[in-house]
């Protein structure tokens, strides 16, 4: 199974409503690692910003997955935007990622040049597509039989926060390709 995976950063030190607490990180870690072991997960495919994709990706490296990294635009704009600009290491873990999956083909960059919303929504895009592509490959190759390839997993508080919600926007993209869509709460 292919994990096409997007979710919610961790909460800025400001942020008016809580959707993923820092102090939920090990309980959203745990979770992640479980539906990865229950669904046989082989390969990871998200973005790498500071929160739910962060963690999934060093859990997919805890378990010896692949790993498919998708960002929006450069990895330094990346950091500053969507990582950095939290409370935490998360700068650090970035970097680690980022070193870990650079030998690898393990990362994409689209270069869009839109606003950060736009730009983010075309790679949630990308990342479903980069799983899709993942998993005919695995059925090409002899790894996988059937038609059970790709799933998506949507790591959040369940709400959203409206038109512009990223993560809701993924997970209505994914249901609209006709993907199974897995939920897992970061409260």
């Amino acid at each position: 199974m292919i994990v096409a995976l997007a979710g919610r950063r961790v909460d800025a030190a400001d942020a008016p409503e809580s959707r993923f607490p820092a102090a939920n990180e090990a309980l959203v870690r745990e979770r992640i690692r479980q539906v990865f072991m229950d669904f046989d997960v082989s390969a990871v495919v998200c973005s790498a910003a500071a929160g739910a994709d962060l963690v999934a990706l060093e859990v997919a490296a805890s378990l010896g997955l692949r790993r498919r990294v998708v960002l929006p635009f450069a990895r330094d704009r990346f950091r500053v935007h969507s990582v950095a600009d939290r409370p935490g290491e998360w700068g650090p873990r970035f970097q680690r990622v980022c070193s870990e999956l650079r030998g690898v083909s393990g990362m994409r960059v689209l270069h869009q040049s839109g606003t950060l919303h736009e730009s983010a929504r075309h790679a949630s895009r990308v990342i479903l597509d980069e799983a899709g592509e993942l998993a005919k490959a695995e059925v090409r190759s002899g790894l996988r039989r059937g038609s059970e390839g790709v799933t998506a997993v949507v790591v959040w508080d369940g709400a959203s926060r409206g038109p512009d919600d990223l993560t809701a926007d993924f997970a209505e993209e994914a249901r609209r390709r006709g993907l199974r869509v897995v939920e897992i709460s970061t409260r």
